[in-house]
């Protein structure tokens, strides 16, 4: 098993943390921009507005 900081990092595009590679990404790691769903939800509001 691979420790966390060995795992691939990102930023997110719209509160500019950085997050870590997770299980659940693994088939789409290359298109995950957001850190969270509440994020990903928020940016699409402000999108809209």
């Amino acid at each position: 098993m691979s420790k966390k900081h060995d795992l691939p990092h990102k930023t997110c595009v719209h509160c500019g943390r950085p997050f870590s590679w997770r299980k659940k990404w693994a088939r789409d790691w290359a298109a995950v921009k957001f850190c969270s769903e509440r994020c990903r939800r928020t940016h699409r509001g402000e999108a809209a507005a």
